[in-house]
């Protein structure tokens, strides 16, 4: 029996002298706030890398010769990446720094013999606490004095089911008392106590790249090593041959648009238009590259109480006992219920489920913790092993045995029994509550329900390759039988006990192979997601309460329900607004749209990026200048850029390609090499035609134009150069875009003409998309305010070559794609087996 202490009898707490001495040695509840970065640290990692330092020196000194169109196309695009990163930086920050597990209600405290209030971060190692109803428990310690207490534990453990502390027993933060008043000295505060150091895990910043990005991430760094080469290369070249300052820094900024920013431009676009689209069928996604993780996940782990079920109970079976007829049973039991005026969760799945009755209410024992049993009116209902002293031995061996097949079942068992003397009462001479002579009635079952659309669900991602894992703190027989209902298998349970005693590598085996696992704590179910990840696989979790929160962490993709804990709901990256699994499937449909789109504009980017090198070096190589403006380089956003975008938006849904780099390969080097050679012939045609022109006698308003457009007379001795550099770049840019035009066609056949690579596809909107651009395009050559913007000079002999080049560069190409020669050339291709 627990002891009750007095007044007289209550510990005095700690002195004034020794709360001054634990502040001193920094033992206080405060939490650190350092778990996240700080403003200045994010926009340093995100605007001044080494690569966009190179872009701000390339900026400003084309900003000092007075280039200041040049100066926003080469650092434009970069900054605005870097701006659009730090902008989501600083909001996760800000939100993971509003976070806090503990209300900031005062706390009482002893001290000095004087109970006092105190905010709950001032309570100090050693503190008094005083603990009643209502209360949240502020750190971690035991009772030490005071009555019998009845905590809700189910932030951390799950279980909806209160759990009795009484002294030397461990009281956590973060929980809540609902009945009863104590005593408890604090042990673990601050970042040691439970809450805090949920606190830290939940306030962590750890980025984790999306197989995407790591993919991008890695191609434009190897872009970026090849562009630092060239530019080396170039300028060495420059100084040699005494180009000016102007041109150099010109070139330097050429080369640095090579690199493909407008891919990580696309991601995000796509990102924030594929989480606007999920939004509209349930799921909030709060980390945006979520949009594109949902499509990778191939292992769902996922909580039981709450998350698969609702967390309320229903009805499922009454089962007389002795004979007892059930309409009668359920009449007496539904008289029972009706009679309770205290409500409670086992209450409220009784009442709709039984025939109503009038009843009196003569006597009454409300259910209690501790009894774990109510009674009205001659008839009680609790728990079996609460009951079951006041029968005979023979109807407990009758009564355990349909027990324990219900349990086997997964259903929470209460027993309905009558008084065997109608008058006797439920009070000892004392007046306390007790229980008389009872004759068992039934057996009642309650199962937990499963959520609208859970199974449904399920079934549908694990067929689509995503293995399924029940993690849950509940009963594993509970767990097992909720996932034979769900289709999950028949395999047993393991429970977490089971699996920390195992070695290192038996447990990975374990979590890899098993399905079910029961009673298995927060810190178990991080390490368990952390075994999945080491070995390959990508994982989500999905939870609802503050114990999920260290593995909702770990996960690639946390999932929580809109229901669920605020402070789960904040860490998590994607949460289901009405509880609703049916949100996941499209969601994760949505991200495979996505992810199918942005391979694709991959493929254009690459063709395009890689197109470009090939060409500077060819020209360099025959020493006729350097073929591209800054300007000219910008119009990538129009050649590729839109269309990507256009191209992710109307993309359809399909698996991730796990082959993507080796079809990257196959598309772009037979892409940017055939039309590389092309690009080189169509400039140096034009140029030397160009130089030529003095032996043919130029024009004089054709000199006219040049003088013009190039700012030079043409008694300069550079003039002529300089006309014939304007219209051979005109003409490889119009060769290129013209290229880059039906590289998409060539992606997305509309006819068998342009199946070279990949078979004809229903969708006709990217055919109509190039005609489109091809329109638009010719526009901006027709307009003298857009052409001489893009350092584009309108001659008919420009747009000739390039017009002669397209055809052989299409008949080739297709060639090249159909019967893979390229391959073949460098000895890659496979031949058939012979018998």
């Amino acid at each position: 029996m627990t002891t009750l202490h007095t007044q007289a009898e209550r510990p005095a707490g700690l002195t004034s002298a020794q709360v001054a001495a634990a502040r001193e040695r920094g033992e206080t509840n405060a939490v650190p706030s350092a778990a996240s970065r700080r403003y200045w640290t994010i926009l340093r990692a995100n605007l001044f890398t080494l690569f966009n330092n190179f872009l701000y020196v390339i900026g400003l000194s084309l900003l000092a010769m007075g280039r200041t169109k040049d100066a926003v196309v080469s650092v434009g695009l970069g900054l605005l990446n870097s701006l659009i990163g730090s902008v989501q930086e600083i909001r996760a920050k800000q939100k993971l720094d509003r976070l806090k597990l503990l209300h900031r209600a005062p706390c009482r405290v002893v001290r000095d013999g004087v109970e006092q209030q105190v905010p709950p971060e001032e309570i100090v190692r050693g503190d008094l606490v005083r603990v009643a109803a209502g209360d949240q428990i502020a750190v971690d310690g035991p009772v030490t004095a005071g009555d019998r207490l009845e905590v809700d534990e189910s932030a951390l453990t799950g279980e909806a089911d209160p759990v009795l502390k009484g002294v030397g027993d461990r009281l956590h933060s973060g929980t809540v008392v609902l009945g009863g008043s104590a005593y408890q000295t604090a042990e673990a505060v601050g970042a040691a106590s439970t809450a805090g150091t949920l606190t830290t895990t939940a306030k962590s910043w750890q980025p984790d790249p999306t197989p995407m990005q790591w993919r991008i991430d890695a191609i434009v760094r190897l872009i970026m090593l090849t562009v630092a080469l060239m530019s080396a290369a170039v300028l060495a070249n420059s100084a040699l041959k005494g180009l000016s300052l102007v041109e150099v820094v010109q070139t330097a900024a050429v080369l640095s648009g090579l690199v493909p920013y407008g891919l990580f431009f696309l991601i995000t676009i796509s990102y924030a238009v594929g989480a606007a689209a999920i939004a509209r069928r349930g799921a909030l996604i709060q980390q945006i590259s979520a949009v594109e993780a949902l499509c990778s996940v191939d292992v769902l782990c996922t909580d039981k109480t709450g998350t698969l079920t609702t967390g309320r109970m229903r009805l499922d079976r009454v089962q007389p006992l002795d004979g007892y007829d059930l309409a009668e049973v359920r009449r007496l039991l539904g008289a029972a219920v009706e009679g309770l005026t205290t409500r409670n969760h086992t209450v409220d799945a009784l009442a709709p489920a039984l025939p109503s009755a009038p009843s009196d209410r003569r006597e009454q024992v409300p259910f209690s913790p501790e009894r774990r049993w109510s009674a009205v009116n001659g008839y009680v209902l609790g728990a079996v092993e609460a009951l079951s002293p006041a029968f005979p031995a023979e109807a407990n061996l009758q009564m355990y045995a349909e027990l324990d097949a219900l349990t086997r079942q997964g259903l929470r068992v209460l027993l309905f029994a009558a008084t065997v003397d109608p008058d006797a009462g439920f009070a000892d001479h004392a007046g306390a509550p007790a229980l008389p002579a009872l004759t068992p009635l039934a057996l009642v079952a309650l199962r937990d329900e499963p959520r609208d659309g859970v199974a449904e669900t399920l079934e549908r991602l694990r067929g689509e390759g995503v293995t399924v894992k029940i993690i849950s703190g509940d009963d594993p027989r509970t767990v097992a039988v909720l996932a034979r209902s769900l289709g999950l298998g028949d395999g047993d349970p393991l429970t977490g006990a089971e699996l920390e005693a195992m070695t290192p590598a038996a447990f990975d085996d374990a979590v890899a192979r098993g399905t079910v696992f029961g009673r298995v704590s927060p810190r178990t179910k991080e390490r368990m997601l952390g075994s999945l990840r080491r070995q390959g696989r990508y994982t989500a979790m999905i939870g609802d309460g503050v114990n999920d929160i260290p593995s909702l962490k770990k996960a690639h993709v946390g999932v929580a329900l809109g229901s669920g804990n605020s402070v789960a709901c904040d860490v998590a990256d994607v949460v289901l607004l009405d509880d609703s699994f049916d949100a996941l499937a499209p969601a994760q449909q949505q991200g495979r749209r996505i992810v199918t789109g942005i391979a694709t504009s991959m493929y254009l980017y690459l063709a395009r990026v890689s197109t470009s090198i090939l060409i500077i070096i060819g020209v360099a190589i025959l020493g006729l200048g350097f073929p591209y403006e800054p300007s000219q380089v910008a119009l990538v956003l129009f050649t590729v850029g839109l269309p990507t975008m256009l191209l992710t938006a109307w993309a359809d849904p399909e698996p991730p390609n796990p082959h993507l780099i080796g079809s990257l390969a196959r598309f772009v080097a037979p892409a940017a090499i055939v039309t590389a050679v092309f690009g080189v012939a169509v400039y140096a045609t034009l140029y030397e035609f160009v130089t030529g022109l003095p032996d043919k006698h130029v024009p004089d308003h054709l000199v006219a134009r040049f003088e013009e457009f190039t700012g030079l007379l043409s008694t300069n001795a550079t003039f002529l150069e300089q006309a014939a550099t304007v219209v051979a770049q005109t003409g490889l840019t119009v060769f290129t875009s013209f290229a880059a035009f039906l590289l998409i066609l060539f992606l997305k056949p509309p006819a068998r003409l342009f199946a070279a690579w990949t078979p004809v596809v229903r969708d006709k909107r990217p055919a109509l998309l190039v005609a489109v651009l091809v329109a638009l395009f010719c526009g901006i050559l027709a307009t003298p305010l857009f052409s001489n913007y893009f350092g584009l000079f309108p001659d008919v002999a420009a747009f000739v070559v390039a017009g002669l080049a397209l055809p052989p560069w299409f008949l080739l190409l297709t060639a090249v794609w159909r019967y893979d020669l390229l391959s073949r050339m460098i000895g890659f291709h496979r031949a058939p087996e012979r018998d």
